[in-house]
């Protein structure tokens, strides 16, 4: 029995077994488990040379109005130089100063410390690193990290009330967001790139366009690079900003026909091929299909009521695809092709050319785009005919997409910008460009250096880097 017992203590001393004390009997009232705030940060947020010294809660008024975490820094470890994160002896204290934090059970909390200075020998004198705070920011990282999170699903004056603070600090937060995952992305392995214009504001000024530079890699899709108006010397920084290895890296660029952008393109990344997006030649065709019903819709009410009834309410069903038009809607395209308006000849120009982009060879489907331009000139539609011009003048550029094996599109880029389009209608707008481009970088989730969304990267749990919770 005695050797027994001496095998189980040596079994248990090296860790083989486990070993279980007599289970504890509480009183009535008391809690099974007494777990305590400081133990929670510690295992949370535990910064090396730092300890939490106490939590209080303040109520004044009777109600919880905040909560206040006071951190006292380690007598045998020194502190870190703000510049250089070497170890420093110390100088003197600050006056304590408070770090909004996320906030625990829906109380605002706060960290509170007075930062040491220390004596650093490149530096000199100055305040030492605070590994929860960034710079002079009152908000710790953590809660930064937590508002930029958030932001993205809400509007910022939306975030700014559900967390108690204030719109300031959610932009800031964003800020501080956005910058982090620019400064550590990586641009390598970047093929297709997209470029194509936004409308922001009110008006058709100059300033109230954006181009925009997406990456329309199948295993990865997002803003590149943002920037005001929609020139020459835009899309020259742009391409500047992304550096020459990548610009010349490129095997696919996808764009409009806007001519500023063909030139750029054309002179700084002539080796990729450059393919015209369907899209925008849809949209000609639409364009062309509805300033041709509008005409003669007015031409007949001038002459007949009941003939311009031919084209009433069929705005919506000619700009259609003819395959999705279907009950009442359907009856009436069929009378009206059955007629010989000019419309009913328009609509079907715009439905034949869709047979273009089923050809699989570059030799035939430039056989149909000849056929089709002969087509449209001799319909005596000169909308149609200006969208015939248009394409024998870019027919190079749009056999390109048969080239590409129809590996690229700007399907990609178009959604992108619907992206866009919903981040800025949620905020009702924005005041400044500043803030327009940190928004429109936020739902981005390949910003961080690993091509990974920051929200998924988990820090290591030392003083010397970003606290662990900056990852969501």
């Amino acid at each position: 029995m005695v050797l027994a017992q001496v095998r189980i203590a040596g079994l248990q001393a090296r860790g083989v077994i486990c070993r279980f004390s007599r289970p504890r009997l509480f009183h009535e009232g008391e809690p099974a488990i007494q777990l305590q705030v400081k133990t929670i940060l510690n295992l949370v947020q535990h910064f090396v040379g730092f300890i939490y010294t106490d939590v209080r809660l303040l109520s004044p008024t009777g109600r919880p109005s905040s909560i206040e975490i006071t951190l006292q820094s380690h007598r045998q470890i020194r502190g870190r130089c703000s510049q250089c994160r070497q170890p420093a002896p110390g100088y003197d204290h600050l006056e304590q100063r408070r770090w909004l934090s996320v906030p625990l059970w829906g109380i605002p909390t706060y960290f509170c410390y007075p930062p040491r200075r220390v004596a650093c020998a490149e530096h000199g004198v100055v305040v030492e690193h605070i590994p929860w705070s960034e710079g002079k920011r009152p908000v710790t990282c953590a809660m930064m990290g937590l508002l930029a999170r958030w932001a993205r699903r809400l509007s910022w004056r939306d975030t700014a009330r559900a967390f108690q603070t204030s719109w300031e600090a959610v932009y800031r937060s964003v800020e501080w967001f956005v910058q982090y995952g620019l400064a550590h992305r990586q641009l390598g392995g970047v093929e297709a790139i997209g470029v194509d214009e936004i409308h922001w504001g009110h008006g058709l000024r100059a300033d109230n366009f954006l181009t925009v530079i997406y990456q329309i890699d199948r295993n990865c899709r997002r803003l590149l690079w943002v920037g005001r108006r929609r020139s020459q010397a835009t899309l020259r920084r742009g391409l500047k900003a992304l550096g020459p290895e990548v610009v010349k890296g490129l095997r696919f660029v996808c764009s409009d026909m806007w001519k500023p952008y063909l030139q750029v393109i054309a002179a700084q990344a002539g080796q990729a091929l450059h393919v015209l997006d369907r899209f925008h030649i849809t949209s000609h065709l639409n364009q062309a299909v509805d300033e041709v019903r509008r005409a003669e819709s007015t031409r007949l009410r001038a002459t007949s009521k009941k003939a311009a009834q031919k084209l009433k309410h069929m705005r919506w069903p000619l700009l259609r695809r003819g395959g999705r038009v279907r009950g009442c809607a359907r009856q009436k395209l069929n009378a009206l092709l059955a007629s010989k308006l000019a419309t009913a000849r328009a609509w079907d120009l715009k439905e034949t050319f869709s047979h273009f982009w089923k050809y699989n060879s570059e030799f035939w489907a430039g056989g149909f785009l000849d056929y089709w331009c002969f087509r449209a000139m001799r319909s005596r539609l000169e909308p149609m005919k200006r969208v015939a011009r248009m394409l024998r003048a870019h027919e190079p550029l749009i056999l390109n997409w048969f080239r590409a094996k129809k590996e690229i599109s700007n399907g990609a880029v178009e959604g992108l910008n619907n992206k866009i389009r919903v981040v800025t209608r949620r905020s009702y707008g924005f005041r400044t460009y500043k803030a327009m481009e940190i928004a429109l970088f936020s739902p981005s989730r390949r910003l961080s250096k690993e091509g990974k969304p920051l929200s998924s990267r988990r820090s290591p749990r030392t003083a010397n880097t970003r606290p662990r919770t900056f990852s969501y």
